[in-house]
């Protein structure tokens, strides 16, 4: 026999030494050649077959590993935990759950402490929880509960479950904790949506003694990014350069991302630039960056160089630049660029084109691309039905999801949050109705942004009962911001300005704080349904207790309360003590009541800066006619209709809309 292993003299001890070498070398040919001299041999070598299974698992070959596995009528625990792990690692967890089955099951051979986090990762893989609480409890039973190994495993696996409170309770009954269990926590909190505790955890670390590594910087990075922790971040980031992690590409890819939601981009471009090595991530969280700061030109200059220094962008980076696109042109070279690369199927550049053309008013060029997606995704649905309500296509968009219904593809929230404008658009309540009895039966109902959503289609419809009737079944406590916004909107838009103020109110009282949205819902109730003296309560409770910034709305609010209530003066008094320039809105709401109260006077005010703010708007033009016409000024009226015939003005002709429905 030729090869390499033919010199060597054909006993156990030697088969079994070279068998371990192939194992720790993942050389498949070396096992096979190996194997083929022990079945050739005629010896009586015992044990080698569990040697070769060995082998064979370390270099991947599944099949003949498990057929020796099963020839075998002695075992060890040993062995069970080697099949386990190269089931695990080839993509079979199933498989391995399998064989832990059996172990248990013949009784001969117990699992260990190797044992245990090997399946455990099987059952994160496979999302079985309830099989996951059944190992932690044997790991109690038989005593391993407090390996440092085994309850990392846990801890991975409950983060991932998201059960965040168990993974807690594991980590805190730790004797000892490595710095993996605290890289694992960080992670895992953050992944859950609880970027506030991963924080919290590393300061507990860093101040328990316990020095963070590449994992751990990597791991809180992100968090201090998302909620703009900027000191924190600064705090990691010399962390990093003290202890010469600087030419780490992970750690440094990860201060890039942070910085580049902070929004300095500047910073994040000098570590760009020292950066040594850069892969596909760095690039693309750097033309990430300048998209997401409105800086289109330095992001596609940046791409150039990435291509230029031969880095080969992935549909991340394809989809960063197609969204910062507003430029019809551009936007036809990156698609173009795109087919060349082969990653025009790719969902997420798929879904990006029918974004971009969308947005830059090319619906039909979405349609397009739209139409030569596989049609069973669920994302490229949700773009083209926002593109299709950007584009002013409402009942496109509802057909378009009727059809996407019978493909048979499942909507998700984000879908329901893309069409549900559509319905509040058209404000037709049979519609409407049709929607909310679709949204009851698939469940997302339950969602507070769908129920919001709802809500304003109702209120759109008139139908403030139902709208209520949404607001009320939801818990107090999910009741956020943007709901309580909605309902006092709905209220104020139909003239129920006490019931609006009440809302607000008891908004107040619950604990929500009203936002800058809030309080201009509220102020427009009021001025709908002649508040006075509740909207001048409430601006002031804005201004004293919330240390709100007025905005050109709440003063166009309070301008068009004063001034339907005949108080002309307060309203211009308001509008010259102003923090900032009034608006076209503010000098529009007074000349409005101008036109009310027939005041030439302020009206030929407010008048002026229209002209000057607005000079193509012709309803300002006819309502300050309309004054001095009502006021019997008939050559002034005629001289601000000969200005418009001069500017080439001639008012928009009215029309109205009968829609018949086929029933």
């Amino acid at each position: 026999m030729n090869g390499p292993f033919h010199a060597l003299p054909k006993t156990k001890h030697h088969f079994t030494k070279l068998l371990k070498q192939c194992s720790a070398t993942r050389s498949l040919a070396g096992t096979k050649h190996l194997h083929a001299s022990i079945l050739s041999s005629g010896l009586e070598l015992t044990h080698l077959p569990s040697a070769a299974a060995v082998a064979y698992a370390k270099c991947g070959h599944v099949s003949y590993a498990r057929k020796l596995f099963d020839e075998m009528p002695e075992r060890s625990s040993l062995l069970y935990n080697t099949i386990m792990k190269m089931y695990i690692q080839y993509g079979s967890s199933y498989e391995a759950i399998k064989l832990l089955v059996e172990m248990v099951r013949l009784g001969k051979y117990e699992p260990d402490n190797y044992t245990y986090p090997i399946v455990i990762k099987a059952c994160t893989d496979l999302n079985l929880c309830k099989l996951g609480i059944v190992l932690h409890g044997r790991t109690l039973v038989n005593g391993y509960d407090m390996d440092s190994f085994v309850q990392n495993c846990l801890i991975a696996m409950y983060m991932n479950f998201g059960e965040v409170n168990a993974a807690r309770k594991v980590f805190d009954e730790m004797w000892e904790r490595s710095v993996v269990s605290w890289n694992t926590m960080i992670s895992g909190y953050f992944k859950n949506g609880y970027a506030k505790q991963a924080l919290a955890v590393f300061d507990w670390m860093v101040n328990s003694g316990v020095e963070p590594d590449c994992a751990s910087v990597v791991s809180v990075l992100p968090a201090c990014g998302y909620l703009k922790e900027i000191e924190v971040g600064k705090r990691v980031h010399a962390f990093i350069e003290n202890k010469a992690l600087a030419n780490n590409i992970k750690a440094c890819n990860a201060l890039v991302d942070m910085y580049v939601k902070f929004g300095s981009v500047k910073e994040a471009r000098l570590i760009f630039d020292k950066m040594s090595d850069r892969d596909v991530v760095t690039w693309t969280s750097m033309i990430y960056g300048y998209t997401l700061n409105g800086e289109v030109m330095n992001a596609l200059d940046l791409f150039r160089l990435m291509h230029f220094e031969g880095v080969r962008p992935n549909s991340l980076t394809i989809a960063s630049l197609l969204s910062a696109c507003s430029s019809l042109k551009d936007g036809q070279s990156l698609h173009g660029w795109t087919i060349r690369q082969k990653l025009e199927c790719d969902v997420l550049a798929e879904t990006a084109l029918i974004d971009m053309y969308a947005k830059c008013n090319h619906i039909e060029l979405s349609l397009r691309v739209f139409g030569r997606t596989s049609k069973k995704r669920t994302v490229p649905w949700n773009a083209i039905l926002s593109g299709c309500i950007h584009n002013g296509l409402v009942r496109e968009a509802v057909e378009l999801f009727k059809q996407m219904l019978m493909e048979v593809v499942e909507p998700d929230e984000a879908t329901l949050n893309s069409l549900l404008p559509a319905y509040a658009i058209l404000a037709d309540l049979q519609p409407a109705t049709s929607i909310h009895c679709y949204l009851i039966r698939s469940g997302f109902l339950s969602s507070t942004e769908v129920a919001t959503k709802l809500i304003d289609i109702y209120s759109k419809c008139g139908v403030l009962e139902s709208a209520y009737k949404i607001f009320n079944g939801i818990p107090e406590k999910n009741k956020d911001i943007v709901l309580w916004s909605v309902i006092i909107a709905a209220y104020g838009r139909h003239g129920h300005g006490e019931t609006a103020v009440s809302l607000f109110k008891e908004m107040v009282r619950s604990g929500v704080k009203p936002n800058e949205v809030t309080f201009t819902s509220a102020l427009h109730a009021c001025s709908h349904a002649g508040l006075v003296d509740e909207g001048l309560n409430l601006f002031h409770f804005m201004l004293e207790n919330h240390k709100t910034s007025p905005c050109a709305d709440h003063y166009t609010c309070i301008v068009d309360l004063l001034g339907r209530a005949g108080r002309l003066d307060e309203a211009y008094n308001l509008i010259r003590t102003m923090p900032f320039k009034p608006t076209h809105a503010v000098w529009g709401a007074l000349l409005g009541a101008c036109v009310i109260h027939e005041n030439v006077e302020l009206g030929e005010v407010a008048a002026k800066w229209l002209f000057e703010l607005e000079p193509e708007n012709t309803g300002n033009y006819v309502l300050m006619a309309k004054i001095y016409a009502a006021v019997g000024r008939w050559k002034d009226a005629e001289n601000v209709r000969d200005m418009m015939n001069e500017i080439g003005l001639r008012k928009t002709p009215a029309h109205s809309l009968i829609e018949v429905r086929n029933m």
